[in-house]
């Protein structure tokens, strides 16, 4: 039973009185997003970018359909195919991609790689489709169309461990800026898997050991819910009603970089497989010496922006913090003799990169505050003629109740400089 709060917060309610989004029938599955949900869709790209840089990653772009071949190396053809949107070109199978790890494996393998490049922390925000069944979809919480902050980190075997406790701070970076909790638990080999079971029980020996420098025993296992590709732990966080959803992962897989024949030059002049082949331990895939293959770590933070935006909606009930809010200031002026004041404002905040509007209709002052108050601006500013002769704005904070009702007069360049650094902080409350 959906509780009376629960609904409240429900995304597609929200998203239609906030005009984040909608869909059509013409696309099912598909949503559009409106100029208020592609700011908020903007900023977490913005907010993941930033993180990229301080953590080494290299973002690229790659193409939306592959020739169905790619994806029977990958084995993606065989496990997922079903789930594919599948098109025919010029008497060619073509696949439209559900996932970006072949791309990027195609990417790592297009020329020599060196083990002076690793780890190579590759970032995707390529548009993604998948297959649902129509009785499937909900909301943004399942749909066709998506885009994820998607990663492929190539390492080698001996830097699994710390590219893991990386991924571990990242993920405590980015849900600590929501309020989110979260679970983590280890999914293992399930019945159907690629490749040899003794790299199986040391890529979960890799993972458990991670989980337990980080979580100690908090964590669990799942047994046999692993891809079909390799292990790999799973993240659940909870909203502010603490509902859980999963929307992390960080997989481990051996597999991909057999299936592409990926390599690179080691700085060794020996290499282990002839140590096992001396010992009878060889293996077919093994490599000359001073070349060793990759490990490819699989991640996503947020996973898809499209899910996490209604989780988000649903989780503030539309309240936006300051820097992800799509509605951040409301100008409104006391009389229309005010107008020129309340354009040159919107044209300075402008300038600050944020998130404008103003009211100039023939509304009464009261119904466009009170309007301004329904939408969840963050901050109202009312000017009159005093406030227009000081270079100032009478400022009404959504987020103390003290400010409603006759606001807070504050210079004009001081509340610029207060709202950039508001904004760059990026606190959950408006904390002026």
């Amino acid at each position: 039973m959906i509780s009376a709060e629960a609904e409240k917060r429900n995304h597609l309610k929200l998203g239609k009185e906030q005009e984040l989004f909608f869909f059509d029938e013409v696309a099912p599955g598909c949503p559009f997003l409106l100029p208020a949900g592609v700011r908020i869709f903007n900023a977490l790209q913005t907010l993941l970018r930033s993180e990229y840089r301080k953590r080494g990653y290299q973002e690229v772009q790659t193409p939306n359909m592959y020739d169905v071949s790619l994806w029977k190396q990958s084995g993606h053809w065989n496990h997922y195919s079903d789930d594919m949107f599948k098109l025919n070109v010029e008497k060619r199978e073509w696949g439209l991609k559900p996932m970006n790890c072949p791309g990027h494996f195609i990417l790592f393998g297009h020329r020599e790689r060196s083990y002076r490049e690793l780890p190579m922390r590759i970032a995707d925000f390529g548009v993604l489709h998948r297959n649902e069944a129509s009785g499937a979809l909900s909301g943004l919480t399942r749909v066709r169309k998506f885009q994820q902050d998607d990663t492929h980190i190539f390492c080698t075997s001996d830097q699994i461990m710390s590219e893991v406790e990386g991924l571990f701070d990242f993920l405590q970076s980015i849900y600590g800026l929501f309020g989110f909790s979260f679970k983590l638990k280890l999914s293992t080999r399930p019945e159907k898997y690629m490749g040899q079971i003794s790299t199986w029980d040391f890529a979960e020996e890799q993972l458990k050991k991670a989980l337990t420098k980080f979580m100690g025993d908090n964590w669990s296992i799942n047994e046999g819910d692993g891809a079909f590709y390799g292990p790999k732990i799973d993240i659940t966080i909870a909203d502010a009603l603490q509902r859980e959803f999963q929307c992390a992962t960080i997989q481990l897989d051996y597999q991909a970089p057999i299936n592409f024949k990926l390599e690179y030059m080691t700085n060794e002049k020996t290499h282990a497989a002839e140590e096992k082949k001396a010992e009878g331990e060889a293996n077919p895939d093994e490599l000359p010496a001073g070349r060793a293959r990759p490990v490819v770590i699989h991640r996503a933070i947020i996973g898809s922006f499209e899910r996490f935006l209604g989780i988000l909606t649903e989780h503030f009930g539309g309240k936006w913090p300051f820097w992800l809010s799509p509605r951040q200031i409301l100008i409104v002026p006391i009389v229309p003799a005010l107008n020129d004041y309340v354009y040159e404002l919107q044209k300075l905040f402008q300038g600050d990169k944020l998130n404008v509007d103003i009211d100039v209709s023939g509304n009464t002052l009261q119904k466009k505050i009170r309007t301004g108050q329904l939408s969840q601006y963050n901050f109202i500013f009312v000017v009159g003629a005093q406030e227009r002769d000081s270079r100032s704005v009478n400022l009404r904070d959504r987020d103390d109740p003290t400010t409603q009702n006759k606001g807070v007069m504050i210079p004009v360049d001081e509340i610029r400089q207060k709202l950039r650094a508001l904004r760059k902080e990026r606190r959950l409350k408006n904390a002026l």
